[in-house]
């Protein structure tokens, strides 16, 4: 036996979300942020969907709340969890590193243009790649994000037996947790990821009552909590070109 249901939580907007879109809208190479990545905190905007997520939690029934949370140790993520009183919730919350964000080495802080501009050979290497295999120098490719979170899953599953547990952590982690435990192909992940953005502060449920075998979707990227509570909904997709290989 294992976890009964997964309940994934992105992030709320957070600065470097902001300064990410901003750079690309104004054709800048580079993204003007004076935090490194795993300190960057939320914006206004996504402490209040951090808060409207933890109403809709404090709403749920006794047999949908969540039993413990697990996190990202990013700041931004950190943050949500707690403005969401998951922590105070759960009584604990576990802070596992292989829940970061994806790593993007040498192009931390490059928009797209700064990427042809900077690393012409990098760009032409991640358009013939496609995102799930590219693996940019001191980086992470989304395959070597799967594989850290197979062993987190694994973890989990060894202490959460029966358990509802809260997930919070990042856009792309989301979708490689889907791939992992959905046992996606490439293909409907690649089709996936170009089709949504995962939004701030939305919630993707998975449920596998029994505890054993594979999950199953019941709600993808849901921002019905934020809407009821009158929160700002953004969307902060970043780099959504080069998804599939050329």
């Amino acid at each position: 036996m294992g976890a009964i249901e997964l309940i994934l939580v992105r992030h709320g907007e957070s600065a470097g979300n902001v300064a990410a879109t901003r750079a690309g809208r104004e054709g800048a190479e580079r993204i003007d942020l004076p935090w490194r990545d795993p300190d960057v905190p939320l914006s206004s905007d996504g402490e209040e969907q951090a808060e409207a997520l933890g109403r809709w939690i404090a709403g749920l029934p006794a047999d949908e709340l969540p039993e413990s949370v697990w996190c990202s140790p990013y700041l931004r993520a950190r943050q949500t969890a707690e403005l969401a009183g998951l922590p105070g919730l759960t009584g604990v919350m576990r802070i596992d590193e292989r829940l970061r964000d994806r790593e993007l080495g040498i192009l931390d802080l490059l928009t797209s243009a700064g990427v042809a501009a900077r690393y012409p050979e990098e760009a032409e290497r991640r358009s013939w790649l496609g995102k799930f295999a590219y693996r940019p120098p001191g980086g992470e490719s989304w395959a070597d994000v799967a594989l850290r979170l197979r062993s987190v899953f694994r973890d989990l599953d060894d202490e959460e037996d029966g358990k509802r547990v809260a997930v919070v952590c990042h856009d792309a982690v989301i979708l490689l947790i889907r791939y992992v435990l959905e046992r996606m192909s490439e293909q409907e992940l690649l089709d996936t990821a170009a089709a949504n953005s995962v939004r701030n502060g939305s919630v993707t449920r998975l449920v596998r009552p029994a505890g054993t075998g594979p999950w199953k979707l019941h709600t993808f990227n849901s921002v019905l909590h934020l809407q009821d509570s009158g929160a700002p909904v953004t969307e902060h997709a970043g780099e959504t070109d080069d998804i599939h290989p050329r």
